[in-house]
């Protein structure tokens, strides 16, 4: 049986949905050393999920740098605290590399972001949000994307907590490389579906207007046209 995917996911439908989380083991990267060792180990990869975070503003007229890079392979998710190492070379080595696939959603969003505290030349990235398109998907979001695709919430209840944080908590980190770990879930199923077309796509129907809102509409337009009608007389 072919796997049904939709145009449009129904965001009332996320919160019935049974929770993803990363499987694998995390590890919190602090020092300028600790990156080497890390980014050594990634660039031998096959491909990497990526994403990144930033302490959420709520007031006017303030901003922040992005304060976490997470990059993560199959079953193990580094979260390099940028705001205590720095932009590091090996950091941007890591960025600049142009052989191991790196898959993230608005990455280029992310890209803004780091290129915030240094600029680099980007090297090999993919952004889900232009291979959804190809499978008639129209959402652009991460937890839309999972959802549609293997019927899985991603809890985004850590999204704007406070990720400059001394100490990160579980949940963040858990919610980090979560968000990491799925890009390379959804990449590796969306080129499966591609592939084989082992997919049906469902096209959700547009919202009817309701009958009032159509009635109003017509009032207005005659209201309109009467105006008209008025100014040429």
């Amino acid at each position: 049986m072919k796997k049904v995917i939709y145009n449009k996911f129904d965001k009332h439908l996320i919160e019935t949905l049974p929770r993803v989380s990363f499987p694998g083991r995390i590890i919190t990267i602090f020092t300028k050393d600790d990156v080497s060792t890390a980014v050594d180990y990634l660039l031998n990869c096959d491909i990497l999920g990526v994403d990144t975070e930033t302490k959420p503003v709520f007031k006017a007229g303030l901003s922040y740098k992005v304060s976490l890079l997470q990059v993560s392979t199959h079953d193990t998710c580094f979260l390099i605290r940028l705001n205590k190492t720095g932009m590091t070379p090996d950091i941007i080595r890591f960025l600049e590399d142009t052989k191991v696939p790196k898959v993230g959603l608005s990455w280029h969003d992310d890209i803004l972001g780091l290129e915030r505290r240094e600029k680099f030349k980007p090297g090999y990235f993919i952004d889900l949000q232009n291979i959804a398109p190809k499978l008639g998907i129209e959402d652009k979001s991460l937890q839309k994307l999972y959802a549609n695709i293997f019927h899985m919430k991603i809890s985004k209840s850590q999204r704007l907590t406070n990720w400059a944080a001394d100490q990160l908590r579980e949940n963040q980190k858990m919610y980090a490389a979560t968000d990491a770990w799925t890009c390379i879930k959804l990449y590796e199923e969306m080129q499966r579906l591609l592939k084989t077309h082992d997919y049906q796509l469902v096209k959700v129907p547009e919202p009817v207007a309701p009958v009032q809102a159509v009635q109003d509409s017509s009032e207005a337009d005659k209201t309109s046209l009467s105006k008209e009608r008025i100014k040429g007389v």
